[in-house]
């Protein structure tokens, strides 16, 4: 109060030197006011000039604490994730009422190499090897790994699980998944993989759609699969978050309750995920002339780029905010912390805690996406798909970051679009010996995820290293992931997360025993097959070599085979106790399997090959697929074309010899093939044909065996369109074409009409195949059957291909003596008529061939894809292996060869020039194991082609 007393007294005091007035009181009060708004008016000045408290705020509408909150989030927006790892006492998903168990007895495969081996030991497979050992598992975790684990280091509650010598591994990592967002079997309410509202949605995340109930996820399991990076699709350039889980759901998997969130594989979140995509998806989903974009690969590269541009504007903004707040406090900012959700995740991408996986095939593909990670500087973990990756190794090695992307790769699922038109099956040993990761994944539902270890299985017969080729499906992937040191590994410290396997992981047809996740037994009383207890497959030893090159020679000796599986051979066979045989082929027609001692001294000229633990076996014969009238199925120009109803043709008008897919099927012992014309609503419709996969055109000698084969009918989901708008209405529409059929009277005019062709049917001149998966479609087929036969009172000739759920009707199909061939054999309900499919072990006892063969069905396998053709004989292993000593080695190649013929009421003999003796392919090892290639193939046109 004394300062604002004197102040007007000393401004009076300097302005005048006559005599002091007389103050009146109200005047004072009046100078008083007047100084305090002066001082205030001041105060205010200085506090417009910088001149405030140090802890005072101009702007008082921003919230302190909100301040604070942001300022909070700084370091979080810097902070490097590590790889989770180091001591644990428990794992956070662990089941409290899960006792402790020992695991007795067991054949391990720990993941990692013995102590001591070097890196490049390591890189050529020294150093890993199976051992016998226990496995200690409590809490949730691998405790002791170890021969002969004493039960006195262990707690008084354990249990004991007897192994009885069976393989164990870690959990099969697929990391490549859309398990949970794709539910089976596909409904469209249920469809929730991609967000196309836009190309570029990195703000969307996986975990939001991802329903713990579909029942896949326990299919899935049912192969090994314990964990899997659960990804958006490919539709867009950006497809948003990803998110890895655990394959157990609910109270009885050892989890608390049914939800996504409890089925995290890393409960901390130590990373996240983003799925990206480049090629051909994108561009087709959104390009549109003058519209919208991306149009082109060129168009896909600006909508990166722009993407990123505004994530990294965000990063800057961020940073300066941070700085800013560090150096003033946070309290005198003069704006909150800058967030836009839009762009948050792809921030993160650019600061390094989001690890990248990018849908990526081609080489321009690739080459732009590394330039795109140099220009922003982020890191990528994979490219996916990426069959062109093998070609280019050095351009993945220039990412940015400094370790380069793996390649997630199928074995041979190829050829499908243009973008897989350049893949290789030996794709993942090249990358491996070129430094880059090979893993293999499903893309579930594009691949059955419960059989993604077949596909590390076929890479190993590719050629990839046996360790390299099981860490494809474990160890590798969860590394990727940023789970190495907690998934993958048979190592204490490590989640439980074990399967014991029946028999070699990478055999043909191996189930899991048991499977536990997180230390919980996943199986109470699980189907295990009576199998032969076999060891594992030697991981020291060399992985098969298969040769795409061949040269052709018309007389040729095979010395060194163990095994003669054909039949038929005729005189040529010589019957002896000597082992092993010798195969003597003379014009291209085998002429003496045995000894053949005086043969072996007239053939001097011939080319003389010798083969280890060689195999004699009939060829493959394929039906099912659109093989011979499509090369790259999703490209118009190179198929055929598809079929409406009111359209009937014949597949041998339309064959396109000399493809990559004819070639890579005759290179695996597919010399023939039957063929039907493609129904646009999936399926076939039209007369098939029968021709030889080595032809060059439909005139060369021999080529095409049969113009005619049988009629073709779809009676699938597809089978509703405008013509028969309901599955009903369809097999009505088949029962009127039967019947009124049976007193059609053929002209010139009329002679390749879709009624003459079905009044071949009804008068057994051909028989008719029907593509239908439905239990209860089949049935409304076989009624169709008998009342045509009562009208046209004789038998016809019915198959079933598909037969999804044909195992719920198989003692009809046998008592209507009805053939089924299973296209594919390993079904698992991706459509609503496949829902009742079986899976097998240790989900079901044995799958629809084990059911069609004790039923007393004909059966044969087939496949639904083209690509699928090279796997024809593995097939044919997996139904021998599971089949629990009911088929022999001859029957189960029966079901690829002289099945088919026997289904369609065919002479095999008088399919193709060369016969039995003629057709023919020499392996080495069995056509029924992993461990095995093909040597040559006897094409039947006198010619034989060996790969050497």
């Amino acid at each position: 109060m004394n300062d604002f007393k004197s102040l007007p007294m000393d401004r009076e005091n300097r302005g005048a030197r006559s005599p002091r007035p007389h103050f009146r009181k109200s005047r004072s009060l009046k100078l008083v006011a007047v100084a305090c708004l002066v001082f205030l008016a001041y105060a205010q000045w200085c506090q417009l000039n910088g001149n405030r408290p140090a802890n005072q705020n101009l702007h008082s509408s921003l919230s302190a604490s909100r301040l604070q909150s942001d300022f909070a989030k700084c370091p979080d927006l810097r902070r490097k994730p590590n790889d989770p790892s180091g001591v644990r006492h428990r794992n956070a998903r662990a089941a409290d009422e899960s006792k402790p168990t020992l695991i007795r007895n067991a054949t391990v495969w720990t993941g990692e190499p013995v102590s001591g081996t070097t890196a490049q030991e390591a890189f050529e497979g020294i150093g890993y090897t199976w051992t016998q050992a226990d496995v200690f598992v409590e809490n949730g975790l691998i405790k002791k790994v170890g021969a002969a684990i004493s039960e006195s280091e262990l707690p008084s509650d354990y249990q004991v699980y007897d192994a009885q010598g069976f393989q164990l591994t870690s959990g099969i990592v697929d990391m490549h998944s859309h398990a949970g967002v794709d539910p089976l079997p596909q409904l469209d309410g249920n469809e929730d993989t991609n967000e196309l509202s836009a190309d570029i949605t990195p703000f969307v995340r996986s975990i939001d759609g991802l329903d713990p109930l579909d029942h896949q996820i326990q299919v899935i399991k049912s192969g090994g699969v314990t964990t899997s990076l659960i990804l958006p699709g490919s539709g867009n350039n950006i497809g948003g978050e990803a998110f890895v889980i655990k394959h157990a759901v609910g109270k009885p998997d050892g989890r608390s309750e049914i939800s996504a969130k409890d089925m995290l594989a890393d409960p901390e979140g130590t990373w996240r995920y983003m799925k990206m995509a480049c090629g051909e998806n994108a561009k087709r989903v959104y390009g549109k002339v003058g519209e919208r974009g991306p149009y082109s690969r060129l168009g896909e590269s600006w909508e990166f780029r722009h993407a990123f541009e505004q994530a990294s504007a965000l990063v800057k903004a961020q940073d300066e905010w941070c700085d800013a707040a560090s150096a003033r406090g946070p309290e005198l900012m003069e704006s909150y912390l800058p967030q836009e959700l839009r762009w948050e995740a792809l921030a993160a991408v650019l600061r390094g805690q989001v690890l990248v996986n990018t849908h990526c095939y081609t080489i321009p593909d690739l080459e732009a996406f590394v330039d795109h990670t140099n220009e922003f500087k982020f890191p990528i973990r994979a490219f996916h798909h990426a069959h062109e990756t093998y070609i280019v190794p050095e351009i993945l090695k220039r990412a940015w970051g400094g370790r380069p992307p793996a390649a997630a790769l199928f074995a041979d699922n190829m050829l499908y679009k243009a973008e897989a038109y350049r893949g290789s099956e030996q794709a993942g040993k090249i990358l491996y010996e070129n430094g880059i990761t090979p893993v293999y994944v499903s893309d579930n539902p594009v691949l059955n995820a419960q059989h993604v270890v077949f596909e590390a299985a076929k890479a190993y017969r590719y050629g990839l290293p046996y360790h390299a080729a099981l860490a494809g499906v474990t160890s590798a992937p969860a590394e990727l992931l940023g789970l190495g040191e907690r998934i993958g590994k048979i190592k204490p410290g490590f989640d439980a997360d074990i399967v014991l396997w029946d028999s070699d992981p990478l055999s043909v047809g191996a189930a899991p025993v048991q499977v536990w996740i997180d230390g919980t037994a996943q199986y109470e009383d699980p189907y295990v097959l009576k199998k032969p207890k076999t060891g594992p497959i030697n991981p020291q030893a060399a992985p098969p070599s298969p040769k795409d090159q061949s040269f052709e020679t018309s007389s040729v000796v095979f010395t060194g085979i163990s095994k003669i599986l054909t039949t038929d051979l005729g005189d040529a066979l010589q019957v002896t106790g000597e082992s092993p045989q010798n195969v003597v082929v003379v014009n291209g027609t085998i002429t003496c399997v045995g000894p053949c001692h005086a043969e072996l001294s007239s053939a001097s000229a011939a080319d003389v090959i010798h083969v280890e633990n060689g195999h004699l076996s009939p060829p493959f014969t394929l039906l099912g697929s659109t093989l011979g009238l499509s090369e790259i199925d999703a490209e118009d120009d190179t198929n055929d074309g598809s079929n409406g109803k009111g359209v009937f043709s014949r597949a041998v008008d339309g064959l396109l010899f000399d493809n990559k897919q004819l070639a890579a099927a005759y290179r695996h012992g597919v010399t023939k093939a039957v063929t039907a014309p493609v129904f646009s609503g999936g399926g076939s419709y039209g007369v098939s044909a029968g021709f030889l996969a080595h032809a060059s055109h439909a005139l060369e000698d021999g080529a095409v065996w049969a113009d005619e084969v049988a009629v073709h009918y779809t009676l699938g989901l597809g089978a509703k369109d405008d013509t028969t708008p309901s599955i009903s209405s369809a097999v009505g529409a088949l029962r009127d074409s039967l019947l009124g059929a049976i007193d059609f009277n053929e002209t010139l005019s009329t002679k390749f009409s879709a009624q003459s062709y079905f009044h071949r049917v009804v008068t057994a001149q051909l028989p008719l195949v029907i593509s239908v998966d439905s239990a209860d479609t089949t049935a409304a087929i076989l009624r169709v059957k008998a009342a045509v036969e009562q009208a046209a009172n004789s038998k016809i000739r019915v198959a079933i291909v598909g037969g999804a759920e044909s195992h719920l009707v198989a003692k009809e199909l046998a008592a209507a003596d009805v053939g089924v061939v299973l296209a594919p054999l390993l079904q698992y309900s991706q459509a609503w008529d496949q829902r009742r499919s079986l899976t097998g072990a240790p989900l079901t006892n044995g799958t629809a061939v084990n059911a069609l063969v004790d039923a007393g069905v004909l059966t044969a396998i087939g496949t639904a894809e083209d690509w699928e053709a090279r796997d024809l004989g593995l097939m044919a292993g997996v139904a021998y292996a599971n089949g629990e000593g009911k088929l022999s080695e001859q029957d189960a190649l029966a079901l690829v060869s002289a099945n088919v013929y026997k289904i369609l009421g065919l002479d095999q003999a008088a399919a193709g020039a060369g016969g039995p003796r003629g057709d023919f392919v020499v392996y080495e090892g069995s056509p029924l194991e992993t461990r095995s290639r093909v040597v040559a193939v006897g094409s039947g046109q006198g010619v034989v082609s060996v790969f050497e």
